[in-house]
């Protein structure tokens, strides 16, 4: 009884019937009370985005897979401390942290939102260590700043890690079969000789039933939260989280093993362990004692006796007992936050994957989706003004039409190189181990030769080296650099939704916005479900002032998914761009309601706060943003600019010297710092800050203007002119480079022409406030002190 309703939650939980999976799983523990089982049930709990039920079943609970998920439902339900302190108990400090690389990984973001850096970072390198494949933890350590570089994270000792896991798991496996077709030699000499009564055979039962390894249901456990992000721009991270309309969870588990030492004779069988792992593999079943509570012969009457097809049933044989005759590779596919020791598998080794002769397995072989969408290049379109700051020219979009041949070419010489590399490095007994023909590694009930393993390594690795690269760079804001380092991807993944977007992100810190809304196009059509990056684009929208698609996009992110904080980013820009301030600040604070961890959001509600003039809620809503991410540079520059228009120029400057340090390419940055120098009276640094700025991006007409104004208060009119009429190039519309050149026409005495360029000025209807500034100025020309006072 115990057997089958464990089969049935995990089948529940397999096919995402949670209410189901809850009901038999509360009738299990009814019946069976154990600790295990208690795991089970908070596993669909949690599956179900019910965290604060996981918590009050695990309180109190000592087992490492218990006080993992305890430290689950902990975080989820924002309760950090009690999630620290299950993972990592303070009165057994050398304790080690449940759940390998997922548990490293857990305690990391715990660490991380308690604003303790340094551990964090050495628990997600750690993670990294134990699971080379654990993409989550390199990704936060980009985020925090502290990334290696992506050839030594993802290089040879990464390669060495995952293959000795899976040719360890082969030759556990393959000891297996000796031993299985050994027994199966004697099971069928005694086949006939004797009977097994009933007695005997319900003891063999209730035997088998106490002997299963301690996690014997592990998988299902681990899938069971597998659908909650941890990372920081998740929506479900908050205690009053619901769920949401778009699932992209896949969860699996695989049949209770109640035979132990039983396995049925075929090439292609498996036996799992209690947690996947190897060396569970080998205690459970090949060193523990084999119980002998009948024969041979007996045993494998008993055996017939349980996998007997019902009635009326297919031709396949159901096995609901003995998980080494029927795996379900879904097993294999639980989210790596959980399980950090199973059997990894890339889409190719599961398409490449043979059937089982002797069991009816099925095969996931990850996203088998063909997406129609082409890969589009073209001219880039022509850059515009924005407010004060021109577009800048990017790269060409002319790159997108690179051949693929090519692309793959040098990609494939890379993986070549590698895995020479590698092999050169194993020794020679592993060498010829693994490379010999015909050897096998049996995963997850699938055969994969020796050969198999290196190859599908080294083109997994291949992949994440490039990946990992262009995703440091930018989180380093060298986006110009992580731009050329994704166009190295082979051309099936460059236009995936995950990869454009980052392109798009790329081209939005390079100011060149038309280029990012290009990207983030693509996104859209090559990923239409997907929200990672529309609050950027939604604000690209905005600096763009494209009223209609931001609408539009606004819309389109409500309707797919109303609970998640980028949809109302869009809405929030959506309103902002219209002036109406206050309603758009309602939709950032729901965005912040919905994931309190998600740092734009808070970043944007202080934007909004200081449009309303609101300084003090402004301040407070970038330091909420500063807590989630330190590293999160528009919140220092939104700090620099209140207090620049408080008029606290030092803490301006140290504000800006913050953000500056973080991404040391923003021309905007610099500009600002260089005006808070300025008004600390240091003209000659703020000049050197200037002319950074213009290198750093020559199509940005704020720092050339800001220079200009340095110039002629140091009463150097000659040069500010001449830098003035290089910015008219630039920005040609802009009135205010009018309105300065009229104020140093006015201090040569040359009135004409000052007159002219004050008329140019508000022929290019600049705001109110610089009308009535213009005018003033033109009716005080012979006043020259005045004159400048007012300018």
């Amino acid at each position: 009884m115990e057997a089958i309703l464990t089969d049935c939650v995990q089948n529940s939980l397999r096919h995402f019937m949670y209410r189901n999976a809850i009901f038999l799983c509360e009738r299990l523990c009814a019946e069976f009370p154990s600790e295990m089982n208690l795991q089970l049930l908070a596993a669909c709990y949690l599956q179900n985005n019910q965290a604060y039920a996981a918590y009050n079943i695990l309180k109190g609970t000592q087992m490492a897979q218990s006080r993992y998920l305890f430290a689950m439902s902990c975080f989820q339900m924002d309760l950090l401390s009690e999630a620290e302190a299950a993972l990592s108990p303070t009165n057994e400090p050398a304790a080690e942290i449940p759940n390998g690389a997922a548990g490293h990984y857990l305690i990391g973001l715990i660490y991380r939102y308690t604003d303790r850096r340094k551990s964090a970072i050495h628990h997600f390198k750690q993670a990294l260590s134990l699971d080379p494949l654990l993409w989550a933890a390199y990704e936060e350590l980009c985020i925090l700043g502290a990334a290696e570089e992506a050839t030594a994270v993802f290089g040879e000792a990464a390669a060495l890690c995952i293959q000795k896991h899976y040719l360890h798991h082969g030759s556990t496996s393959q000891n297996l079969y000796s031993i299985n077709e050994d027994r199966n030699l004697v099971s069928s000499k005694n086949c006939g000789s004797e009977d097994v009564s009933p007695r005997q055979l319900k003891n063999m039962q209730t035997n088998n039933l106490r002997d299963v390894p301690g996690n014997y249901h592990g998988a299902a456990m681990l899938a069971g939260a597998s659908n909650q992000p941890l990372n920081g721009g998740a929506s479900n991270i908050s205690f009053y989280n619901t769920p949401s309309p778009v699932a992209t969870q896949l969860s699996g588990v695989a049949p209770p093993p109640l035979c132990r030492n039983v396995q049925l004779n075929g090439p292609n069988l498996n036996t799992l362990g209690a947690d996947s792992s190897p060396r569970s593999t080998v205690n459970s079943t090949i060193q523990a004692p084999r119980r002998k509570f009948v024969d041979e012969g007996k045993l494998r009457k008993v055996l017939d006796y349980l996998i007997l097809p019902k009635p009326g049933s297919s031709s396949d044989i159901i096995l609901y007992l003995c998980p080494a005759l029927s795996v379900s590779p879904l097993s294999q596919i639980s989210g790596r936050l959980f399980s950090d020791s199973g059997p990894r598998r890339s889409t190719r080794l599961a398409g490449e994957a043979g059937n089982n002769t002797n069991a009816s397995v099925t095969t996931v072989a990850g996203n088998g989706t063909s997406n129609s969408s082409k890969y589009l290049g073209g001219s880039k379109l022509s850059s515009v003004a924005l407010r004060s700051v021109t577009v800048r020219k990017g790269q060409s979009w002319a790159n997108e039409n690179i051949d693929e041949g090519i692309r793959n070419e040098a990609f494939d010489d890379s993986r070549t190189s590698i895995s020479s590399t590698i092999s050169s490095s194993l020794p020679c007994g592993e060498t010829r181990t693994v490379a010999q023909e015909g050897s096998t590694v049996p995963t997850g009930g699938v055969s994969l030769s020796g050969s198999r393993v290196i190859s599908g390594t080294l083109e997994i690795l291949g992949l994440l080296r490039i990946f990992g690269e262009g995703y440091r760079l930018s989180c380093m804001f060298r986006c110009q650099d992580a731009l050329d380092t994704y166009l190295k991807l082979p051309h099936k993944h460059y236009i995936t939704g995950w990869v454009l977007s980052q392109v798009g992100k790329a081209y939005f810190e390079l100011v060149d916005y038309l280029e990012a809304d290009r990207a983030f196009s693509l996104a859209r059509r090559a990923s239409p479900y997907s929200l990672e990056g529309m609050d950027i684009y939604s604000t690209v929208l905005y600096h763009l002032k494209e009223d209609m698609k931001l609408s539009y996009l606004a819309q389109e992110l409500i309707t797919t998914d109303r609970l998640a904080p980028q949809s109302w980013c869009a809405m929030g820009n959506c309103y902002s761009l219209q002036k109406d301030h206050e309603t758009a600040l309602k939709n950032f604070q729901r965005a912040v309601q919905l994931n309190p961890r998600f740092a734009y959001g808070h970043t944007l509600c202080g934007h909004e706060y200081v449009a309303l003039e609101d300084f003090e809620n402004g301040i407070r809503s970038y330091q909420s943003a500063l807590r989630v991410d330190a590293r999160h540079y528009n919140s220092w520059y939104g700090l620099g600019m209140i207090f620049l228009r408080q008029e606290k120029f030092e803490f301006s400057e140290h504000h800006f010297r913050m953000a500056f340090q973080i991404n040391p390419r923003s021309s905007v940055i610099m500009s600002y710092l260089g005006t808070a120098l300025h008004a600390l009276k240091r003209s000659e640094e703020a000049i050197e800050v200037m002319e950074k700025a213009i290198l750093a991006d020559k199509k940005n007409p704020l720092p050339m203007y800001q220079k200009a104004n340095i110039l002629v208060s140091l009463e150097n009119f000659e040069e500010a002119l001449e830098v003035l009429e290089e910015l008219k190039e630039y920005a040609p519309r802009e009135s205010s480079v009018y309105a300065l050149m009229g104020k140093i026409y006015k201090r040569h005495n040359m009135h004409d022409k000052a007159v002219l360029h004050y008329g140019l000025a508000l022929d290019l209807k600049p705001s109110a406030t610089d009308v009535a500034t213009i005018k003033a100025a033109i009716e005080k020309l012979h006043v020259p002190d005045e004159l400048e006072d007012d300018l």
